[in-house]
């Protein structure tokens, strides 16, 4: 981004406080992946290794996940209780406060979920799935008993989605396929529109801001404006950026050997 416009969106966003202030938070490590939750927990994979901060960076928990396989999906819809999924092994677990799991894991395909792909929470406790053979989302409750079911979304939408993530918020599911967009159904499976967000890595919907990560950049979405801007960042935090989200003032920067946890200007 040219020097002249960086610096007019920081000055703009300054006005709006969104400009983060000095590092306040280093979380030293080399993570596969992250997630927060609403009051700002730190859920860190690296390999096999699950680890929760505090929204200081303060270590928590550590639990080895050794059982699972790889896992794709961590979802921290409710705060201290984590989702993790295993898409390879089709291996489904809710973890409490101490990274323990809440109740039996779940084997997916003995149940009868031969291909699902990606998973993410749902309201009073119930969970998302999209299954890969059966081309359709679905929305189960605890015991894994259907709620609702889109059918085959490429009869429905006309072409074949590929999604990477998904995440419901406020009575919205919201599906990413790069190649189309921000997918958006209501809770019976309901298709409603999509916003057209392409090549997104990762997202993240809080209030009537969808925030997203593409092609090394960090940006943010306004459902109601329908504007889309680069995340105000400082070229040195900016630099080789992976991944970020944001929560309750603060912002979190996922880097290769680290992350960082800024406040946002009040």
């Amino acid at each position: 981004m040219p020097l002249p416009l960086r610096s007019m969106l920081l000055a703009m966003a300054l006005l709006a406080g969104l400009v983060p202030l000095h590092a306040q938070v280093v979380i030293n490590g080399q993570f596969d992946l992250f997630t927060t939750d609403e009051m700002g927990n730190v859920y860190a994979l690296h390999g096999d290794e699950l680890e929760l901060f505090d929204k200081k960076g303060r270590s928590w928990l550590r639990n080895s996940v050794k059982t699972f396989g790889r896992i794709e999906n961590i979802d921290a819809f409710y705060s201290l209780k984590l989702m993790v999924f295993s898409p390879d092994q089709g291996q489904l677990a809710v973890l409490d406060n101490t990274l323990s799991a809440q109740g039996s894991i779940m084997n997916l395909p003995r149940q009868g979920f031969a291909q699902v792909v990606l998973a993410c929470m749902s309201v009073q406790n119930n969970f998302w799935f999209f299954d890969e053979r059966e081309l359709a989302l679905m929305r189960v409750d605890g015991q894994l008993r259907s709620l609702s079911n889109t059918g085959r979304l490429d009869q429905l939408l006309g072409f074949t989605p590929k999604p990477i993530s998904m995440q419901e918020h406020e009575g919205r599911l919201y599906v990413n396929d790069p190649e189309q967009g921000i997918l958006v159904f209501d809770l019976f499976g309901t298709y409603m529109r999509t916003i057209p967000l392409l090549g997104a890595s990762s997202f993240q919907v809080r209030g009537n801001k969808l925030f997203h990560f593409r092609s090394g950049v960090f940006y943010v979405y306004d459902m109601r404006s329908f504007e889309v801007q680069a995340f105000p960042l400082a070229e040195d935090l900016a630099t080789d950026l992976k991944d970020a989200r944001v929560e309750r003032g603060q912002v979190f920067l996922l880097y290769a050997d680290k992350i960082l946890i800024q406040d946002l200007q009040r």
